[in-house]
């Protein structure tokens, strides 16, 4: 679609916790459908599953890393095991060539752990950035889909969360943790045979103290878990206040309002600080918990193996073997509590990526919808009826035809609905009841990207996006040559003004045009209407925020834009509500008048109060040259 100009957006909310303070507990999701606060399981199913079609295209690499992590589990988990022999069967026989024999092959182990792990490394992270490449495409992909309405009622931060930060989290378990997961596992269950094998009650004696360990974790964790909760809901009210703030830096200051947001800002600073101490409390806590049940199983194995090798029962080297399995033993487990957390983050990582992957776009082609053909544009309101929110009717029993080529211009208070009528029109969203024809054809029977094709609208915020002054213009028409992006500059009055910026069409304009006045701004996006010559026009209002000189200048270029065109207008000016086929008057979301501008002035309702309302009437003799009793030209109510 011609979408020439400005941008919906939904507002910032969040909930600030008091300080020291948690949130409560069974937290539900917004209405989005989105849950930023659940911090996630160390272990989701559903979300493994939904990754597994994204590693089939890689499923050889996959195999070989998974044999690399193989190769290093058994490689480090074997070297205690002949180190136990050397010391048992070469040692006291002085056997020379078998501990040059275990020598060999410790430091072949160590060189064949080092290739199954650069291996696995090294094809880890080629799959996980590539999955990442792809699951980053598709959701900005589909993001792009989703209706109009869902992006009305979800905050613009948690969209780009989502593409950005959850991504970012994921892929630090797919490149570099979910293998090393995997090889602790297998390293421990390879530690657990070798001591099994070795001697059964020394085994035994040292898993003794796993259940006090397995207890001590499970207490951590219900702590931790509220801990690393707090932390993300505490950053996530710090980040909002601070956008909040950084993006109405003007009226701040206008208001001098400094002071009470550093206060406030002091508080929900507070609130983090707190969060952060209370999780890394915990975090210091539990390393000590490691080390100090680490050195109660060397204990136990020092104690009763150095008992049995007193009464001759069991070999020195087999103790000496227990001692190093105890070390290999808890590193596992050492490194799963350590990677718990970014567990918990990957995975709740990974359910808010399919959440967004999974969100169902409302405005969606019809299975048996066809190719809009070329129109003369003709717009029917059958009786259409429109709710932004169930039971909530905004738009009542609107019955309305716009004629090809017709120039209509709707006017009405604040909140009359004019903007959500032009919305229905660029099926941004459908009607609730009724239909909404074009040419006879209704719109919901037709694909959106040819709808598209047949429309153009300019906002009254005109929306520029990164690039050069030329790319902007071509937006909707790539295929445009220089001579025609020129000309449609030309025919909008920008073309003088570009030429004199410092590179002229080649100019780089800043975040949203920011280097350029309003005006010019404007009057860009005006290029890009004429550039892409739609059937149908819609002008939201975008003339409302340029001064009376560009005004002048856009008027010029609307005679030649609505010319020959359907165009619906959304103003508040006088001389374009003038320029008008037929002016239609909304009220509460009703159509309450309908006629030219001479005709409502002389029926004095509504029309006519706005009118009187905005336009004083000018003394004679006040020397701007206009007649006594000619209207001084202000705007009308926006709505």
């Amino acid at each position: 679609m011609a979408y020439w100009g400005g941008a919906t957006a939904g507002g910032w909310s969040h909930q600030h916790y008091p300080s020291g303070g948690r949130p409560a507990s069974g937290l539900k999701r917004s209405a989005d459908g989105w849950d930023d606060e659940e911090l996630g399981r160390p272990y989701d199913h559903s979300v493994v599953m939904r990754l597994l079609p994204y590693l089939k295209p890689y499923r050889g690499r996959v195999a070989l890393a998974l044999l690399g992590m193989l190769v290093f589990a058994a490689a480090s988990s074997t070297q205690p095991f002949l180190i136990g022999i050397a010391i048992d069967e070469f040692v006291p026989s002085g056997d020379l060539a078998g501990l040059n024999m275990i020598g060999a092959a410790l430091i072949g182990l160590a060189l064949l752990g080092w290739a199954g792990q650069s291996l696995q490394q090294l094809l880890t992270a080629y799959i996980g950035h590539n999955v990442l490449l792809t699951l980053r495409t598709d959701m900005f992909d589909h993001i792009q889909k989703l209706s109009l309405g869902f992006l009305d009622r979800t905050e613009v931060g948690r969209v780009m969360s989502r593409v950005q930060n959850d991504v970012t989290v994921l892929q630090e378990l797919l490149t570099t943790g979910f293998l090393t997961i995997l090889a602790d596992f297998a390293g421990l269950g390879l530690v657990i045979f070798f001591l099994l094998y070795m001697d059964v009650e020394l085994a035994l004696i040292t898993f003794a103290v796993i259940p006090i360990l397995i207890l001590a974790i499970a207490l951590w964790q219900t702590r931790a878990r509220r801990a690393f909760i707090r932390v993300r809901q505490a950053i996530a009210v710090v980040n909002a206040n601070l956008q909040e703030n950084v993006s109405g830096v003007r009226v701040v200051q206008s208001l001098s309002r400094e002071k009470e947001n550093i206060r406030r800002f002091d508080s929900v600073n507070a609130d983090n600080w707190s969060a952060n101490v209370e999780a890394g409390r915990l975090t210091a806590a539990v390393m000590p918990l490691m080390e100090l049940t680490v050195a109660a199983a060397t204990a136990l194995v020092v104690i009763f193996g150095g008992i049995r090798v007193l009464d001759g029962s069991l070999g020195i080297g087999v103790v000496i073997a227990f001692a190093l399995f105890v070390q290999r033993f808890f590193d596992p487990i050492r490194d799963l509590v350590l990677q718990y957390t970014q567990l918990q983050r990957a995975m709740a990582g990974g359910q808010r990526i399919f959440e967004v992957l999974d969100t169902v776009p409302e405005i969606v082609d019809a299975p048996d919808a066809v190719e809009l053909p070329d129109v003369r544009g003709e717009i029917t309101f059958d009786h259409v009826h429109f709710e932004y929110l169930p039971g909530v009717e905004v738009l009542h029993d609107i019955d309305l035809q716009v004629r090809a080529g017709e120039t209509l211009a709707i006017v009405g208070p604040t909140g009359a609905g004019k903007s959500t009528l032009a919305s229905l029109v660029a099926r941004f969203y459908d009607v609730t009841e009724g239909r909404l024809l074009i040419d006879g054809i209704d719109i919901k029977q037709v694909k959106r990207e040819s709808l598209a094709r047949r429309l153009g609208i300019v906002l009254q915020d005109p929306f520029l996006f990164s690039g050069n002054v030329r790319e902007n213009i071509r937006y909707g028409r790539l295929e445009a040559t220089e001579e025609e992006i020129v000309e449609s500059a030309r025919a909008v009055g920008a073309h003088d003004f570009i030429k004199r910026l410092p590179e002229g069409y080649d100019t780089v304009l800043h975040e949203r045009g920011q280097n350029l006045s309003q005006g010019q701004r404007q009057l860009i996006a005006f290029a890009r209407a004429v550039l892409a010559d739609p059937r149908i026009l819609i002008l939201d209002e975008a003339t409302a925020n340029v001064d009376t000189r560009t005004e002048v200048v856009i008027q010029r270029a609307l005679k030649r834009l609505l010319k020959g065109r359907t165009s619906i207008v959304i103003a508040h000016r006088l001389s374009t509500v003038r320029g008008a086929d037929r002016v239609v008057v909304l009220d509460g979301g009703r159509i309450v008048e309908s006629g030219t501008h001479s005709e409502l002035l002389e029926r004095d309702g509504l029309y006519a109060r706005l009118y009187r309302m905005t336009y004083e009437q000018a003394d004679s003799g006040d020397g701007d040259g206009r007649r006594s009793g000619e209207p001084t030209p202000r705007p009308l109510p926006a709505g």
